[in-house]
């Protein structure tokens, strides 16, 4: 009894020991699977944090704000290229059908709110839990503690939110799942399998097939031996290997030289040739017998991301690039790959336009050259530009926060919403510019998890002493409604894309996953199906669904 009362104590006297107790059982919680579901560490944590809490470990709100905020932008940030680019493309009917879809899910929450005689605390957690999306309960929740309505008041509002996600978005996980991947193939009728082969036949794999063709570029040592390539300059030799081969280095006489166009190979060098497996097989007969020589293999390689900028490239095949910056022999340098608007360009010579972002790997001193000349090298590293963080969270924050009064009611769109739409503009930005902002995807992977679960941690430290009489007051009707809210506006969602969108199967159950920004729902129909042809559909959905459940919540709050 003692060390369980000193226990307690030492979470009074330090409750920031109480946030990382829960965030360890929440995020253990939720790597556990029954069959093939699991909670998810979001639900967990809350759960940590209501049992740990009953102890009573107050947590000042500001922290809570901004584990809040650090989430949100990580969410912009991941979204932005991708929104910015579905409002301003063809993807436009994506984000009328996620706008509709978010639309119904908040009519549902808002009409059952009325019939159960809910405050817009429950109805807010409603549609946060059965909608699964987590950025409602935070925006509610920022939204409601900083209401000014009293203090009581406030703190009996902010324990009724995780009652109602809690209660609700296990079923919203669960069943949105089944619903996506089980039933609705059923109801209208498609084989999800087939119709995603059927889809990669038409339109390519979506897979990673588009850039198997250049991870196998290796460098291997040759003895040359053979009259073919004997006495013949490495220029020579490029050609009778259909410039599919670069003679990087040469060893003669036990000297290393770097191979230049006109250096000659003599009987007996060794050389060293870059290209794929497949080529170097291919010519092999003709370089001579491979070797084992780890010092003339030991030379600085490098992959850089080049923003192509040069306007003397810019409308311009591939290959004119190519053969201008790149066929010098020795150089051996090779285009990995080409991606636009993030997109990977599978067309074998396409035409370049600004912006386009070229992979290129190669000897250090070649491949920084080459990239100086197509344009910016983008930045890489692990290290995060905090700076441009920071300033924009401030900056989206205080946009946030203004205040107008209609009617006498005050009304903001409040600082998470600020600090979402500030991820959104900094991850374009970054996107476009690709010299700065950079924030390394292990970076936004802690953001995004570490916010979300340590804003959760303390919503559930701060709530659970009123969680219990809660969950005794509304509990199975709840459990009904979350139901409802799970359900109908998948269905609504199913019966547009099907007949009015006309979406392929395989997009469509992925759209339906993304308005509902339910990745347990993704997961589920793409192992149904075997194939990432529903990704296609999620991304401009969960883009979209995130920014308007955020500008959604703001409606419950002030006008339910």
């Amino acid at each position: 009894m003692f060390v369980i009362h000193a226990i307690i104590n030492t979470f009074h006297r330090y409750p920031d020991i109480a946030i990382y107790l829960t965030l360890a059982v929440g995020f253990w919680a939720g790597r556990l699977k029954f069959g093939s579901f699991s909670f998810g560490t979001v639900t967990t944590t809350l759960i940590a944090g209501l049992i740990i809490g009953q102890i009573g470990v107050p947590i000042p709100h500001v922290l809570q704000s901004t584990f809040f905020a650090m989430f949100l932008f990580a969410v912009g940030f991941s979204v932005g290229p991708q929104f910015i680019r579905a409002i301003r493309s063809d993807g436009l009917p994506q984000v009328f059908f996620a706008i509709i879809v978010c639309l119904s899910g908040l009519a549902t929450a808002w009409v059952l709110g009325h019939m159960l005689g809910y405050n817009n605390a429950l109805t807010a957690g409603l549609l946060s839990g059965g909608y699964t999306n987590s950025t409602v309960l935070g925006v509610a929740n920022n939204l409601i503690a900083n209401s000014g309505i009293g203090k009581e008041k406030i703190a009996e509002l902010l324990a009724l939110l995780p009652v109602a996600y809690a209660v609700t978005y296990p079923f919203g996980t669960a069943g949105s799942a089944w619903i996506l991947g089980t039933l609705a193939p059923k109801l209208f009728r498609f084989n999800l399998p087939e119709v995603c082969r059927d889809y990669e036949r038409k339109h390519g794999s979506t897979g990673d097939a588009g850039t198997t063709a250049y991870r196998n570029l290796i460098a291997r040592a040759y003895k040359v031996t053979h009259s073919s390539a004997a006495g013949k300059t490495v220029r020579e030799i490029a050609q009778l290997c259909e410039g599919q081969i670069f003679i990087r280095r040469v060893r003669h006489n036990g000297q290393i030289y770097e191979a230049q166009g006109d250096t000659q190979v003599c009987n007996n060098d060794t050389i060293i040739a870059s290209g794929s497996m497949n080529n170097l097989l291919k010519f092999e007969a003709l370089l001579g017998e491979e070797v084992h020589d780890s010092q003339l293999l030991e030379f600085r390689t490098e992959e850089l991301e080049v923003v192509v900028q040069n306007s003397q490239f810019i409308g311009q095949p591939m290959s004119m690039l190519h053969t201008q910056l790149m066929s010098e022999p020795g150089r051996g340098l090779f285009i990995k790959g080409v991606s636009r608007n993030d997109a990977e360009l599978t067309e074998s010579d396409p035409i370049l336009v600004k912006g386009d972002v070229i992979r290129l790997l190669g000897a250090y001193q070649d491949v920084k050259k080459v990239a100086e000349q197509i344009g910016k090298i983008a930045a890489k590293g692990n290290k995060t530009d905090v700076s441009f963080m920071g300033f924009g969270i401030v900056i989206g924050s205080l946009l946030g926060a203004i205040t107008i009064h209609i009617a006498g009611i005050p009304l903001s769109f409040g600082t998470s919403v600020g600090a979402i739409i500030a991820g959104i503009a900094c991850g374009y930005v970054h996107h476009k510019k690709r010299s700065f902002g950079q924030i390394p995807s292990a970076a936004i992977w802690v953001f995004n998890n570490i916010g979300l679960n340590g804003f959760i941690a303390i919503v559930g430290l701060n709530a659970a002493p009123r969680f219990i009489s809660g969950l005794e007051h509304y509990g199975v009707m709840l459990f009904i409604a979350g139901i409802l809210v799970t359900c109908i506006p998948l269905f609504v969602g199913l019966i547009l894309g099907h007949f009015v969108f006309k979406f392929h199967p395989g997009i469509l159950v992925g759209a339906c996953a993304g308005a509902r920004s339910t990745t347990a729902a993704l997961g589920a129909v793409v192992d149904a199906c075997d194939s990432n042809v529903p990704v296609l559909g999620y991304t401009i959905g969960y883009a979209v669904s995130r920014v308007v459940m955020a500008l959604l919540t703001v409606v419950v709050i002030n006008f339910f």
